[in-house]
């Protein structure tokens, strides 16, 4: 009997990487040979280990799993990355990922990503990347019927995913971010910028250096001093865009 494939698992969630160690517990071809929470650790565990392929979660703090896996440099294992967020797809295959997983794993599509884990490494040489890209555009294709727009949040201990047409308006408080819902409010740490990375382009308009809107929401424009402008949203707020966003909102909302 041929030796199974030794991988590992990156994930600054456990329960993501108790769900990932259970879905592959069936399968015998794959061992698990180290599971990190800390990219730092799982870059030096990678080293030591020598593994046939690593499962990278995109989104962690410190280190993404991009940033992981561009600085494993050429004798990287294979890569499989597991995100919540359809959008890193492409960027991921540039640092020459060989698949994705969407989170939560499904077994089905887990099956599918190990059965050709099974055929490249047993062939490595017959690897072709233009291949593995068109495939690859393939899974987006077929998983865009939604999973595109949906924008994932780490809230308390857990993630909560929300489609980002829900998403009213976010705000700046402090350092963390309120994530205005209809009939509720998200507290999240992360920066406006960063999140608007991470949203559907041209959905969200940034309209003060505090305030970033869904433009579907906005209501109403209604002139302020200095050239600035009021807007007024479906749930009736009110908000005044600040000098430095003026340009952006005359795009998306002053007829011409």
């Amino acid at each position: 009997m041929t030796r199974p494939w030794r991988a590992v698992a990156v994930d600054d969630e456990p329960p993501a990487l108790r769900r990932l160690r259970d879905l592959l517990a069936p399968h015998a071809e794959i061992e698990l040979a180290g599971e990190y929470t800390d990219p730092a650790e799982a870059l030096e565990g990678i080293a030591a280990l020598r593994p046939d392929l690593a499962f990278l979660d995109i989104q962690m703090p410190g280190m993404t799993g991009l940033e992981l896996a561009r600085a494993l440099g050429p004798r990287a294992p294979l890569v499989v990355f597991v995100t919540a967020f359809d959008q890193h797809a492409l960027a991921a295959f540039e640092v020459h990922a060989f698949d994705y997983l969407l989170k939560p794993v499904d077994p089905s599509r887990l099956r599918a990503t190990l059965a050709r884990v099974a055929e490249r490494l047993a062939a490595p040489a017959a690897a072709d990347a233009q291949a593995r890209l068109e495939a690859l555009v393939r899974s987006i294709e077929a998983a865009a019927g939604g999973a595109a727009r949906r924008v994932s949040f780490r809230v308390g201990g857990g993630t909560q995913v929300v489609h980002a047409d829900e998403i009213d308006r976010v705000e700046v408080d402090e350092d963390h971010l309120r994530i205005h819902l209809p009939g509720r409010t998200l507290l999240v740490r992360e920066t406006l910028a960063s999140l608007r990375e991470r949203l559907p382009a041209g959905m969200f308009v940034r309209v003060h250096r505090s305030h970033l809107v869904n433009a579907a929401r906005v209501r109403e424009l209604r002139p302020w001093f200095g050239g600035d402008y009021v807007l007024v949203l479906a749930d009736g707020t009110e908000i005044t865009t600040g000098r430095t966003h003026r340009a952006e909102v005359r795009r998306a909302f002053v007829a011409p």
